[in-house]
C-alpha cells in the first residue's frame, strides 16, 4: 500500500487576500517561486486563463532528471482557496490546496497543504525518506523567501505609479 505524505506550510504575506491570491492565480509566476536548479519551464501557451478545469503543463529537472509535469485546477474559489492535482507525472499522488485569509493586520495568511505519494510501493518510501521530503521541503523553504520578495516588489511598483 502506498503511504500518504503531508507537507504544511502556513505563512503571513504583506498585502490583503484578492491581491496575494491574484500573484499566485498567475500561472506565469509559477517560473519565479522555484528554484532555478529546477529549471522550471511552463509548456501551456499564453494566455492562461485560470478557472476549475484549467489544464497547466510544465517541464522541470528533479536531480538533473527531466519531468513533464501536467496538473488541473480542480477547485477555483477567489481570493480565499483555490486547489490543483497532478493528472501525469512523477508522484501517484499530488494535491496542492492552497488558502488565503485575512490575517487582521493588513496582510494575509496563506496555508499549503499537499497530499502526495510516490509509486513504487517500498522503493517510493525509501526515495522519500532519503531524497524527496528533504527535497520539498527546500522547494517551499525556498518559496517563503522568495514570495514576500515579489510580492513586495509589486506592491512597491504599484504605489510608485499611483
Amino acid at each position: 500500500m502506498t503511504a500518504v505524505h503531508v507537507l504544511r506550510r502556513e505563512q503571513r504575506l504583506p498585502g490583503p487576500p484578492d491581491e496575494v491570491f491574484a500573484f499566485f492565480g498567475d500561472a506565469r509566476n509559477l517560473e519565479a517561486i522555484t528554484p532555478p536548479l529546477l529549471r522550471f519551464r511552463m509548456l501551456t501557451p499564453e494566455p492562461i486563463v485560470m478557472a476549475a478545469g484549467t489544464r497547466l503543463r510544465y517541464r522541470l529537472r528533479v536531480r538533473g532528471v527531466p519531468v513533464s509535469w501536467l496538473t488541473e485546477i480542480r477547485e477555483w474559489d477567489p481570493p480565499h482557496r483555490f486547489v490543483d492535482e497532478q493528472l501525469s507525472g512523477p508522484y501517484a499522488l499530488w494535491r496542492h490546496v492552497h488558502t488565503f485569509a485575512d490575517d487582521g493586520a493588513g496582510g494575509t495568511l496563506m496555508v499549503d497543504e499537499v497530499r502526495y505519494a510516490l509509486p513504487l510501493g517500498v522503493v517510493g518510501e525509501l526515495a522519500h525518506r532519503l531524497v524527496v521530503r528533504g527535497d520539498l521541503r527546500r522547494i517551499f523553504d525556498y518559496r517563503a523567501v522568495r514570495v514576500p520578495q515579489l510580492l513586495a516588489r509589486r506592491g512597491g511598483a504599484r504605489r510608485g505609479s499611483g
